[in-house]
């Protein structure tokens, strides 16, 4: 808290607030759980479309998938104590993402992990990276929520750091959605599941600040501790009591613990609450009243139930042996008071811990973008480099370690372009997360843009209309003016390229504090998105022989922040620019080619460029010959035609047949070559410049478990 704040503080209480109400005070005015300097920006986010039921404001949000089924979805991120304490870090962003979807009433379905780590090069960055991977595979696997898909990614400005990043999503009924906040007074507020002890203590409050060097050793206890086994009882329990139609509203404990979960139920529609602490379950000996209310020990939830309900409610509780206890009551007065064995210990207005006035810091624009000069490099070096890249290597030594599986919904696996996961017999949900820092550290406005674009692009790659947003906003601290501004410019392009595709955000989280000793990291914009597909539909992502090969939208002189720029060290350049009347009408034609069945095959390109996507559709062991200088392009060089990312752009593999009505679809596209045979073959102008057998190919895009020093 700073001390502007603290002075005000002491003006609107007239006194000096105590110990347990400095805890509380500073928890809830953090800026993890306040959202103090980014409000001021998320208001320029669209959040209503005809498919969103709930926008942000909850735990999560809902979009409507038909008349019988609304889709709920959030974000979270688990940056810093993943940072500290990799395995429980990241276990435990699993078990709250997962109890944010629980709290409005849905059952949780599946799970999306975009991650991200330092250079595997380095010891410390493997023990970060195996002990997430290791985290999120054992939360999910034994809480039966399915890891679908995600990202991972390295880049040298993690290094010694991570970004832990995960999407939830969950499917309900309408008519038992369970809100966050109460509408009367009187309600009971019962605390379910695990007791609370000392870990988690100052969690939000440790987010809310850079790390030092020595952070594992000082944060550790910051670091919430996991327990699988007791959140799937929670995740059935809890169901089972909103099913009944009593529970009038839901929260887990998650940042700022019974605080933050208490206060804002109450506060939402200006009420106020009385807490018990000292019925609190605990687990440690000896903690105090500040402790209680703060802890964010894992796998709790607080219900808010009518009086005569408690023991009905009670009843299924005691059926899982999940601990229930009544620590509390609504209140009309909007006052927030804390007992201690008889004793009031804290007394404060409820508004003062839930509306926390905003920080506007300065904007200070930078401009990383700048003229670089054409690589001189050969293809067959260049590509490589690119195809052996960490960033463009197959991540199937993450997704193995995953259930990807369990509850058999997933229709479509990791490794495509989004993952599908059947929702009734006709029709499926796509699920897919992305971003591009190296894009967003250049132009944080159009790195943005090209965040959504993406989204919408392997959507409609795997046959999916879109229906909505979530973003997950990572940057360093907002006090340093650069990156408050690529921040802001972030938030622009998010929105710009949001409403012109017609999408709104339903849900949402921003991390401020991403750095290390004073080591910033860059703009890392995370966004995903949900799509309807016909399960029918869905085409391929890979080639078959004698199919012909098309190239949709415009190739241009965009390789500022690509995959080969990274890999030759080469910085500056100009992020690519999204053309939204081109990606929507490129989208669109997609849509409309998968519909009407004139397309096998269909893969977006991005990161890599032209070269990598190819490859990667031949990689089920038909290859392909490719005229790369047939590419709708604006630039002749083969290397740019190859590796350049810029957007709007598909690879189709298509019967002849469909020809002449694809090409009527599409402003930019052309045929470039066909698939069959076992080599991939790179031609310009008719010269080769690459022949490699698919084989070899594939040997070294399972390359990641020699990174890591295993066998593979």
């Amino acid at each position: 808290m700073f001390p502007h704040e603290e002075k005000l503080i002491r003006e609107r209480l007239k006194r000096e607030p105590n110990e347990v109400e400095k805890a509380m005070l500073e928890v809830m005015w953090s800026e993890h759980a306040s959202y103090k300097s980014s409000r001021p920006w998320l208001r320029l986010l669209p959040t209503e479309n005809e498919h969103v039921v709930l926008g942000p404001g909850e735990d999560a949000g809902i979009v409507k998938f038909d008349e019988e089924t609304w889709i709920v979805v959030g974000i979270e991120s688990h940056n810093h104590p993943s940072a500290v304490e990799p395995y429980g870090g990241a276990s435990t962003g699993v078990g709250g993402i997962v109890r944010d979807i629980l709290c409005m009433g849905a059952r949780p379905i599946a799970l999306l992990d975009p991650i991200r780590f330092g250079p595997l090069e380095r010891e410390r960055n493997r023990y970060l990276f195996e002990g997430v991977v290791k985290g999120i595979a054992d939360y999910g696997n034994r809480i039966g929520v399915p890891t679908v898909g995600g990202e991972t990614e390295f880049d040298e400005s993690l290094d010694s750091y991570t970004l832990v990043n995960v999407a939830c999503i969950g499917i309900m009924k309408p008519e038992h959605l369970v809100h966050s906040y109460v509408t009367e007074a009187g309600l009971k507020l019962v605390l379910v599941g695990n007791r609370t002890g000392r870990d988690g203590i100052h969690g939000v409050t440790f987010a809310s600040e850079e790390l030092s060097e020595n952070a594992e050793e000082e944060d550790r206890s910051a670091v919430q501790i996991p327990d699988p086994f007791t959140e799937k009882l929670l995740i059935e329990a809890t169901l089972e009591a909103v099913y009944t139609g009593k529970v009038k509203a839901l929260k887990d404990l998650g940042g700022g613990g019974l605080t933050c979960a208490s206060s804002e139920m109450a506060g939402k529609r200006g009420f106020g609450a009385v807490i018990y602490a000292d019925r609190v379950p605990l687990r440690e000996p000896g903690m105090t009243p500040a402790e209680v209310m703060i802890s964010e020990s894992q796998e709790r939830m607080l219900f808010a139930v009518k009086p005569e309900d408690v023991d009905e409610l009670g009843r299924i509780f005691d059926k899982y042996e999940l601990e229930w206890t009544v620590v509390g009551e609504i209140i009309e007065e909007p006052r927030y008071i804390v007992y201690w064995n008889g004793e009031k210990v804290a007394d404060l207005p409820i508004d003062l811990l839930t509306d926390v006035p905003t920080i506007k810091w300065e904007l200070k624009p930078y401009s990383a973008e700048r003229p670089v000069e054409r690589p001189d490099v050969g293809f067959e070096r260049a590509f490589d480099l690119v195809w052996s890249s960490p960033n463009v290597i197959s991540k199937r030594w993450v997704w193995e370690q995953y259930d990807h599986e369990v509850q058999g919904r997933t229709v479509l696996k990791p490794g495509r372009d989004a993952a599908v996961l059947k929702i009734n017999d006709e029709y499926g949900l796509a699920f897919v997360a992305d971003g591009n820092p190296n894009h967003s550290y250049l132009n944080p406005y159009h790195g943005a843009m090209g965040a959504v674009a993406e989204v919408v692009r392997n959507l409609v790659s795997v046959g999916a209309e879109p229906l909505a947003l979530v973003d997950n906003l990572n940057f360093a601290s907002p006090e340093r003016p650069e990156v408050y501004w690529s921040f802001a410019e972030t938030v622009k392009g998010l929105a710009d390229a949001a409403k012109s595709f017609g999408l709104a955000y339903v849900s949402g989280n921003v991390s401020f504090y991403n750095e290390v000793a004073g080591r910033p990291i860059k703009p890392t914009p995370v966004v995903a998105g949900l799509g309807k597909v016909r399960l029918e539909e869905i085409p391929s992502g890979h080639f078959k022989e004698g199919l012909l090969i098309g190239v949709v939208g415009l190739t241009k002189s965009e390789l500022g922040g690509s995959e080969l720029f990274v890999r030759l060290g080469i910085e500056g350049g100009f992020a690519p620019r999204v053309d939204l009347e081109d990606e929507k009408a490129n989208a669109e034609g997609i849509l409309k080619a998968i519909r009407e069945g004139l397309v096998r095959a269909v893969h977006d390109v991005s990161r890599g460029g032209i070269a990598v996507a190819l490859t990667e559709m031949a990689l089920n062991g038909v290859g392909f010959t490719a005229e790369l200088s047939k590419v709708p392009s604006e630039t002749s060089n083969p290397l740019e035609v190859a590796f350049s990312e810029s957007h709007g752009r598909y690879i189709v593999a298509f019967p002849e047949e469909s020809l002449d009505e694809l090409k009527t679809l599409f402003r930019h596209f052309a045929v470039i070559g066909k698939a069959g045979g076992s080599d991939v073959i790179f031609l310009w102008n008719g010269e080769e410049l690459l022949r490699k057998p698919v084989s070899e190919l594939k040997s070294a895009h399972d390359s990641l478990p020699r990174l890591l020093g295993e066998e593979e």
